[in-house]
């Protein structure tokens, strides 16, 4: 499979960013990860952090390609939690910290995801969001339950309370996850923090997504959501995968680990892998 990756975190009007996002691409696909840290605890950037590296070392103890998608996910993100804990009581003095959490498995055509919190992941197709995560928020569920409308969603003085969360609690989180999609050739997958998606609306995002460079327009809206928010624009990180080829290049056994590559590119690599990608498999690409 062939992707173009571009990511942006931006610090806002906080005093330091607790953002935090990885990308892994092996033969068979990729991982997505974003954890928000908890701005109201202590070390929530320790968290984030903790959850792109507990994620990153199951993905390299895992066999190619991941046989259960489901149980990957899930197992992950209650490592993490664990990984989070444990990271917690090891600080002089001990710390609860927590984050969000969402990841996105792309492997042999299809995507999964996962999240506990109010990061979400997209999925967009021709600049339509098909599907969405829920986010774990107070207000989310006054939204569902009725109690609300979706006009006071974006200004209710709760709207950051999350109910669940990896980390700060000792009870393992629920994890929701997604049912397997199957994608095609210009489908993009988009991970953000609230940051990102708050200031911005949904049919935003997409119509943007399906102009121009993707790491252009990943800059362009981030720096958007910022001004928006401003002056107490919170951290504002974002990462988009779009699917280029579904052909599978350099296969191996599936009955062995392999050897996996992370990657946290910038915009301007992602401007190179682009074009590179462009060069080569532009007869591919949707118009």
């Amino acid at each position: 499979m062939q992707f173009e990756v571009s990511q942006i975190s931006l610090q806002g009007d906080r005093k330091n960013n607790q953002d935090r996002v990885g990308y892994i691409e092996y033969d068979y696909g990729a991982v997505l990860i974003l954890g928000d840290g908890l701005g109201g605890r202590p070390k929530g950037e320790l968290a984030a952090q903790t959850l792109i590296e507990t994620v990153e070392k199951a993905l390299q103890k895992s066999p190619m390609p991941i046989p259960d998608p489901f149980d990957f996910l899930e197992g992950a993100l209650l490592q993490a939690h664990n990984d989070v804990m444990a990271a917690g009581r090891e600080q002089i003095p001990p710390v609860e910290p927590g984050t969000t959490a969402v990841l996105c498995l792309i492997q042999n055509g299809s995507a999964w995801w996962a999240h506990v919190g109010d990061s979400r992941c997209y999925l967009f197709r021709h600049g339509l969001s098909i599907y969405r995560t829920q986010d774990h928020s107070y207000v989310e569920d006054l939204y569902k339950n009725g109690e609300i409308s979706l006009s006071k969603v974006s200004t209710h003085p709760m709207r950051n309370y999350i109910t669940r969360c990896v980390g700060m609690l000792a009870k393992e989180p629920e994890v929701d996850l997604s049912k397997e999609v199957m994608l095609t050739e210009g489908d993009i997958i988009l991970l953000c923090s609230d940051g990102f998606w708050g200031p911005l609306d949904d049919a935003q995002i997409g119509a943007q997504l399906n102009n121009g460079r993707l790491s252009d327009t990943i800059s362009a809206l981030a720096n958007n959501a910022v001004q928006l928010g401003s002056p107490t624009a919170d951290n504002t990180t974002v990462i988009a995968l779009k699917i280029i080829s579904l052909q599978l290049l350099n296969q191996t056994s599936s009955n062995r680990s392999m050897e996996v590559h992370v990657k946290q590119p910038a915009v301007d690599s992602a401007i190179k892998e682009m074009e590179n990608a462009i060069n080569q498999y532009g007869h591919e690409m949707d118009d």
